[in-house]
């Protein structure tokens, strides 16, 4: 069998056995076991749990990335390049949870250098999330008024719900991909086209 294919299947272990049960209950000879591989194999191939984790977090964080990314039609209105990707987002998650559980659970909270794997496939999200905003807020205004800062923080916050809601979503089977889009395009965009307008919320009457 190609190790191309041979390291595929230990992947695809990998990430069911991490998602399920976690990064420090997981063990090497299960995961060898449903990959059909001895465990020396795993080891000559990914070394250690270790590298074999970090493997899963790239390989699923590259995944989630080129589905938002595909989901997108550049040239399309901001508000509709921000529709598809967060479709293609929930999309990805509900069919992937395992992948997710290991990018948003488990790399997380096992610590570092787990975590900054995840966070270079967030800030690459967010990065593209804050080109929508700053787009949208072009359009609205010749020489539009919502500052960097702003923006960048408005991103944050829409990640974040986008990751929190995902988590949700898919322990909701009757909550589909689009409606969970839908409830985050409704909580945000209305905000946003706030904004864009120029109407800033104020705690002062």
């Amino acid at each position: 069998m190609p190790r191309a294919v041979r390291e595929r299947q230990m992947l695809d272990a990998a990430v069911h056995t991490f998602g399920q049960r976690g990064y420090r209950a997981a063990s090497m000879d299960e995961i060898a076991e449903l990959a059909g591989v001895s465990k020396p194999l795993v080891y000559l191939y990914l070394n250690s749990k270790e590298e074999l984790f970090t493997a899963c977090i790239r390989r699923e964080a590259r995944a989630l990335i080129e589905a938002v990314r595909h989901g997108v039609t550049p040239g399309e209105p901001a508000d509709r390049q921000l529709w598809d990707g967060l479709r293609a987002f929930f999309t990805h998650t509900a069919e992937h949870p395992d992948a997710w559980a290991v990018l948003h659970s488990q790399a997380r909270t096992v610590g570092e250098p787990f975590a900054a794997e995840v966070n270079v496939m967030r800030e690459e999200i967010v990065a593209f999330v804050t080109l929508l905003i700053a787009e949208a807020a072009r359009a609205a205004h010749r020489n539009p008024s919502l500052p960097d800062r702003e923006v960048a923080g408005l991103a944050q916050a829409l990640v974040g719900a986008a990751e929190s809601l995902a988590g949700w979503a898919i322990t909701e089977p009757s909550v589909s991909a689009n409606q969970a889009a839908a409830t985050l395009m409704n909580f945000a965009w209305a905000g946003l086209g706030d904004l864009m307008e120029g109407r800033f919320w104020s705690p002062n009457p």
